[in-house]
């Protein structure tokens, strides 16, 4: 019997460039048992382009991300969610939509490489650091055997995930 496929939503608050990479990740890794979504509490309406580089740079798909609203997953008709990861501490710290069902929520924060300052290739280096950090988590979260763990345990890994 084949595990049905999760839906995770990865936040940050411009939606350009972290929670892009993590949706980017997971869509590549684990698309045979997740479905990515990413959205911003105040998302920047377009995607840094040194994130599409990024996903470009480590042969994944590079095409058809946007910058949107985590209000187009809380409305009526938005798919469920199961787990709702925010990537950006300041999206951890904002009150966040009610999302219905109860999803495993979780925190991987990490640097903001849209931040990053400097020579064009130290910033991509900052792109490329965060991309290995959220892929790092990722392959964490795709080891976890979900079909074989309790709801509460689900949400401990995948919490301590964002500490690794």
């Amino acid at each position: 019997m084949t595990e049905r496929k999760h839906n995770v939503l990865f936040i940050c608050t411009g939606n350009s460039a972290r929670s892009i990479l993590a949706e980017g990740i997971l869509d590549h890794l684990g698309s045979d048992r997740f479905t990515a979504f990413s959205a911003g509490s105040h998302p920047k309406g377009a995607v840094h382009p040194l994130a599409l580089a990024t996903l470009r740079n480590l042969h994944f798909r590079d095409s058809g991300y946007r910058s949107k609203s985590w209000g187009e997953y809380a409305k009526d008709g938005a798919p469920h969610m199961d787990f709702v990861i925010t990537v950006c501490d300041q999206a951890a710290g904002e009150v966040c939509p009610i999302w219905p069902g109860q999803p495993i929520t979780a925190h991987w924060g990490l640097a903001d490489p849209a931040a990053a300052e400097g020579s064009d290739e130290a910033r991509q280096r900052a792109f490329t650091d965060a991309a290995v950090t959220l892929k790092r988590r990722i392959e964490f979260l795709l080891s976890l055997p979900l079909a074989k763990l309790e709801t509460l345990a689900i949400q401990r890994e995948v919490r301590d995930i964002g500490i690794r």
